[in-house]
């Protein structure tokens, strides 16, 4: 892959601009990650930041909800607005030349929001259906309590947040979180056929006056790492493994990322196949990396029947356990293969890139070239993440099951 030109410039007041110009592309996308998730919530008001994400884009500068909506559409803006559990997250990817007016309206939606007390209903509701509908999923509400108990709070909390909390929030609540939260210690992302100082300059013009304000202290909790049966009745049983790995900035990433990869990368990884294929016993298997900040998680689930949920328990922590034994270098070959056709796609993808330069500034405080990425795939052995695997054992599993019958969990130690 040629070598990347990425520029970086922090603005005064905090803000971070990273710019990758891309010209064999037509468009230009960006990703704007503001301190606002929902771990910035209040005790007792999660969903807090949810309604507000909800909230954002029913308004701001001079334009009402409508107004605003017919702006990004004549623009051809393919948008989103979400709020995660650190940031509160904003993309966009549009015509490369229509960059600069895309970025003067969401100067307003960031800086200008009108978050008028007639749109909280309607928000809280909105968040208030997802919540509500999350109750009919049970896999959803199985891996909502797992990361509960195996991050601290309030990183476990759902971004969602729940139905209990929905009712103690207000209107002056969303003012709150957005007054409080809504900082220039920001993180933006742009990619696609620009100029570079072009961009930093418009990007200065619009955002350059947001005001810096101290950041709030974040109370961490720690979380209970405790097993738990939830009661359904249903003819299925969801199942949630959790065990420690490490978070994206350590130098082990990558080795622990294959790991993963190994288990649950494809109809040939060894759940899928031990599992699910050999042996029938689950509809539903996988396994994925999480990570925080400064912690990181691998979360697995399974889905099975009533009559075959013990075994399945069984077998997956078997085959968890069973990765330090040997490792096939077919296997990692494929994990690579999946990883550089990953990577291409992501160099195709303008807002694909602008979202992981946004999240690697944020993990690493710095952003990672394809080449880069590439290279550290290329670099894995199987003696390499046969080490990482026995130095970061799957051990002292988090197991949270829903279903009718509780399952023996002395195995999970």
């Amino acid at each position: 892959m040629a070598e990347q030109q990425i520029a970086t410039r922090k603005l005064a007041n905090g803000l971070t601009v990273l710019v990758e110009p891309m010209s064999a592309v037509q468009s230009a996308a960006f990703t704007m990650m503001v301190p606002a998730g929902s771990s910035e919530d209040a005790v007792g008001k999660n969903g807090t930041a949810s309604i507000l994400s909800e909230m954002i884009c029913r308004g701001a500068g001079d334009r009402d909800t409508r107004t605003l909506s017919s702006a990004l559409d004549n623009l051809g803006v393919q948008r989103s607005e979400s709020a995660g559990i650190v940031h509160m997250s904003f993309s966009g990817a549009t015509i490369a030349d229509k960059l600069s007016d895309v970025l003067e309206i969401y100067g307003d939606i960031i800086l200008r929001p009108t978050l008028s007390e007639a749109e909280f209903e309607p928000a809280r509701m909105s968040v208030a259906q997802t919540l509500t509908a999350m109750e009919d999923e049970p896999r959803q509400k199985m891996l909502v309590e797992l990361r509960r108990r195996c991050f601290d709070a309030p990183f476990g909390l759902p971004t969602d947040g729940t139905l209990e909390d929905l009712g103690n929030i207000a209107h002056a609540d969303i003012r709150g979180h957005f007054a409080q939260c809504f900082r220039p210690d920001a993180i933006l992302g742009i990619a696609g056929n620009v100029n570079p100082n072009k961009v930093m300059d418009t990007v200065e013009r619009i955002f350059g006056q947001w005001e810096s304000q101290a950041v709030p202290e974040v109370n961490r909790v720690p979380c209970t790492r405790q097993s738990e049966h939830i009661k359904h009745d249903s003819t299925q049983t969801h199942i949630g493994i959790a065990y420690d790995s490490v978070p994206y900035s350590s130098d082990e990433y990558y080795n622990a990322w294959a790991a993963v990869s190994l288990l649950s990368g494809g109809m040939s990884s060894r759940l899928f196949t031990e599992v699910r294929e050999k042996r029938g016993l689950c509809y539903a298997i996988s396994a994925s990396m999480n990570t925080m900040k400064e912690d990181g998680r691998v979360l697995c689930y399974a889905g099975t029947t009533n009559e075959r949920a013990q075994e399945t328990l069984d077998v997956t922590l078997a085959e968890l356990r069973r990765l330090s034994e040997g490792i096939d270098a077919s296997e990692l070959d494929r994990c690579r293969a999946r990883a550089k056709s990953s990577l291409i796609m992501q160099q195709e993808s303008t807002i694909g890139r602008a979202g992981s330069m946004a999240r690697d500034y944020y993990h690493l405080g710095r952003v990672q070239t394809l080449s880069e990425v590439s290279d550290r795939v290329d670099g894995l052995t199987v003696d390499s993440v046969l080490e990482h695997v026995r130095n970061h054992p799957a051990k002292d599993f988090t197991v949270v099951t829903l279903g009718p019958e509780e399952l023996d969990l002395t195995n999970t130690k």
